[in-house]
């Protein structure tokens, strides 16, 4: 699988060790600042290190270099554009959430992928974590029965230090707040796992301690899923003084479930009406990680790896990362304007929250 990465900061020793644990040919990467791609390399201890290209322009690397998948990991203001120009280009894609950063780019991302049969992978890599995989194998088993109610809580701490390694953090154009940096992965679990498909979403965000950006340190929301169930959606970087969890809960007629953890990989609570010896095993599950990005970008990069060779959809496609926007979007369109939305939600974007706060 002949592989680029295009943006060298935060995010992407996940995307290179991931390339590199599935034994991509890594022909080349990209970054506007040169240092950045030098620091990247130098984390890693791969053969051929020296004959993988340097590029500051993506366009130039997908137009001068033979390549089949490339993952986008720049400011995520920037990741629809670059996706709809590797796209035109037959590139297949893994994009960092969140795809876009309005609604529409997203619809034109999934259209045009559909049109040039270029498979394109969001990427939430949390539904690899090994507690979530068993939590959906439990709800396509039907084993919750009919659900009611679930909820997910992102309780993180990010202070002036993160925002400042790089200008585009908590910009309405480029980035966005809390729940569409940080709190966006789990919103995808909990629209996933409840049926995925929302009705109306009613939200509010507040700017209470970080007064140095544009966006939100704080979001919550109520969701109406169209099969009757409920959710919330707690989403914040306030709290003092490091990462506190990750914590998704489903309740059903037949079955309660508490995932923790810093990132959603912990089973802290296993309880079915029909308890098999599986079930006792699972019950106190953690799965290690090294940070609160998981475990999951190998596993999500070889599932698109077989996607493009099966001809099939990934397992977290374009759909998966629309879904999660669109949530994430109706609640700051709610704050704006104080009412509950109902979706699908059309023509709105990140940046029609500028001055909000």
């Amino acid at each position: 699988m002949k592989y680029a990465l295009i943006g060298c900061g935060r995010i992407a020793v996940n995307h290179f060790k991931a390339a590199v644990n599935n034994k991509f040919e890594i022909v080349a990467i990209c970054d506007i600042i040169p240092e950045k791609m030098d620091e990247l390399l130098d984390k890693f201890d791969i053969e051929n290190k020296d004959s993988i290209k340097k590029y500051t322009d993506y366009k130039e690397l997908i137009e001068n270099e033979d390549i089949q998948l490339a993952s986008i990991a720049t400011e995520s203001g920037n990741h629809a554009e670059i996706a709809l120009f590797c796209i035109e280009k037959d590139v297949h894609l893994i994009i960092e959430k969140p795809m876009a950063m309005n609604i529409d780019d997203a619809n034109k991302i999934i259209e045009l992928s559909k049109e040039r049969n270029i498979k394109v992978s969001a990427c939430h890599q949390n539904r690899f974590n090994v507690a979530i995989q068993k939590l959906r194998n439990a709800v396509e088993s039907n084993r919750f029965g009919k659900i009611s109610h679930g909820s997910i809580h992102v309780r993180w701490n990010r202070g002036k230090s993160y925002y400042d390694q790089a200008s585009w953090r908590g910009t309405w154009e480029q980035d966005g707040g809390a729940l569409m940096n940080q709190c966006i992965h789990g919103i995808d679990l909990l629209r996933w796992m409840m049926g995925d498909e929302i009705e109306e979403i009613y939200g509010m965000t507040r700017q209470q301690f970080h007064d140095y950006l544009e966006a939100e340190d704080l979001g919550m929301a109520v969701v109406k899923f169209k099969n009757g169930a409920i959710g919330t959606i707690e989403g914040t970087t306030n709290v003092y003084p490091q990462n506190l969890e990750e914590t998704l809960y489903i309740f059903g007629e037949n079955g309660t479930v508490k995932i923790g953890g810093k990132s959603t990989n912990d089973i802290d609570v296993w309880d079915f009406a029909d308890e098999t010896e599986a079930d006792l095993e699972n019950k106190g599950l953690k799965e290690e990680t090294s940070n609160v990005y998981g475990n999951g970008h190998t596993s999500l990069f070889r599932d698109v790896m077989e996607a493009i060779r099966d001809d099939r959809e990934p397992y977290v496609d374009a759909v998966a990362g629309r879904n999660a926007l669109e949530a994430v979007l109706s609640i700051y369109k709610s704050q704006k304007t104080g009412e509950v939305v109902k979706l699908p939600l059309e023509n709105f974007a990140s940046t029609d929250m500028k001055g909000e706060f």
